[in-house]
C-alpha cells in the first residue's frame, strides 16, 4: 500500500514537472510570437488613441475598456478559430493570408507617409469634447473596433505562423495566451497615453515645485510621444511588411527576392563583435525597401479607384496619427 502511494505520488510530481514544462513551453512559444508581431502592436498603439482624442476626458477610460473588450472578442471569437483550422487544414493558406497581411502592412505605412508629405500644413478639424453626443460615441467605438479587427487578424496570423510546428492544443493555447498579453498590453498603454496630460495637470495642481514641473513635461510630451509612436509605428509596418513578403515568398517557391537580401546580409555577419548588428540592420533596410516599393504600389492602385462617400471621423484621425 505504501509502495503503491509512493509510486502515485511519483507519477503526480512527473505529471506536475511536464506541466511546468509544457507551461514554460508555451509561455516561451507565446513571447517569440508577441515579438514577431511586434511592428503591428505598435502602429495598434499608435493608433488607438486617436479614437478617444476630442471626447470628454471622463468618458476617455469607458471608450478605451470597450474597445479593449471588442479586440479581445475579435481575436478569441472570430480571428482565433479561422486561425486555427486553417492552420490544421490548409496550412499554405496561412502563409497567403500572411502575405496579404504583408501587403496591408506595407500598403498602410506607405500611405501614412505619402499623407504626410501631400497633406503637410493641413489645419486638423477637432470636435469640442462636448459636441461629441453618446451615437457619436458609439459610433467612434464601432470605427475602432474595426480597425483593430484588421490589426488583430495580422497579430494573430503572424504569431500562428510562429507555433505552426506545435500541435493543435498547444498552438490554440499560445494563442489564446498571447491573445490576453497583446490586448492587455496595448490597451493598458493607451489608457496610460491618454491619461497622462490630465496626470500631468493634477501634478501642475499640486503646488509642489518639483510635481509642477514633472508634470508639465507629461503635458507638453504627451503630443511628442504620440508623434515618436506613430513614426515609429509607420516604420514598424513598412519593415515588417516587407520581411513577411519576402520571408512568405522564400516559403511558397520564390526563393530569389530573399536569397539576394541573405547575399547581402552574409559578408557582414563575418565582421567581429558588431557583425550580428549589421547583419540585421542589412536585412531590416533590405524589407524596409521591400516594403516601400509594394506599398507605394498598392497606395497608386489604390489612389486611382473611385471612392463614394466619406472615411468618416476616427479614420481621418487614423490618417492623422
Amino acid at each position: 500500500m505504501a509502495g503503491g502511494l509512493v509510486g502515485l505520488l511519483d507519477d503526480v510530481a512527473a505529471l506536475a514537472k511536464l506541466a511546468a514544462a509544457s507551461i514554460d513551453d508555451v509561455g516561451a512559444a507565446a513571447g517569440r510570437a508577441s515579438v514577431k508581431a511586434a511592428g503591428v502592436v505598435v502602429d495598434d498603439t499608435a493608433v488607438t488613441p486617436a479614437y478617444v482624442h476630442g471626447l470628454a476626458a471622463e468618458r476617455e477610460l469607458p471608450i478605451i475598456k470597450r474597445i479593449a473588450k471588442g479586440s479581445l472578442k475579435n481575436k478569441i471569437l472570430f480571428i482565433l478559430p479561422a486561425a486555427l483550422l486553417l492552420s490544421e487544414f490548409v496550412p499554405v493558406l496561412v502563409e497567403i493570408i500572411l502575405m496579404c497581411g504583408g501587403t496591408f502592412l506595407a500598403y498602410e505605412g506607405a500611405h501614412k507617409i505619402h499623407h504626410r508629405f501631400t497633406h503637410h500644413g493641413e489645419p486638423e478639424v477637432e470636435l469640442p469634447a462636448a459636441a461629441v453626443d453618446e451615437d457619436q460615441e458609439e459610433k467612434t467605438i464601432a470605427s475602432a473596433i474595426r480597425t483593430d479587427f484588421i490589426l488583430s487578424a495580422e497579430i494573430m496570423v503572424i504569431a500562428l505562423k510562429e507555433v505552426l510546428d506545435e500541435g493543435f492544443v498547444s498552438r490554440a493555447v499560445i494563442l489564446v495566451v498571447v491573445a490576453v498579453l497583446i490586448t492587455a498590453g496595448v490597451y493598458g498603454v493607451v489608457a496610460l497615453i491618454v491619461k497622462m496630460d490630465d496626470v500631468g495637470l493634477r501634478m501642475v495642481d499640486s503646488g509642489r515645485p518639483r510635481a509642477a514641473r514633472i508634470g508639465r513635461s507629461l503635458v507638453t510630451g504627451m503630443p511628442k510621444l504620440l508623434a515618436g509612436l506613430s513614426v515609429v509605428g509607420t516604420a514598424a509596418m513598412v519593415w515588417v511588411g516587407g520581411h513577411i513578403l519576402l520571408a512568405g515568398a522564400d516559403e511558397l517557391g520564390w526563393h530569389w527576392p530573399y536569397a539576394t537580401v541573405r547575399s547581402l546580409e552574409d559578408p557582414v555577419h563575418d565582421i567581429a563583435v558588431v557583425g550580428g548588428v549589421l547583419g540585421w540592420l542589412v536585412n531590416t533596410a533590405a524589407s524596409a525597401l521591400v516594403g516601400l516599393l509594394v506599398g507605394f504600389l498598392v497606395v497608386a492602385v489604390v489612389s486611382r479607384i473611385p471612392v463614394r462617400g466619406g472615411r468618416g471621423a476616427a479614420p481621418a484621425a487614423h490618417d492623422h496619427a
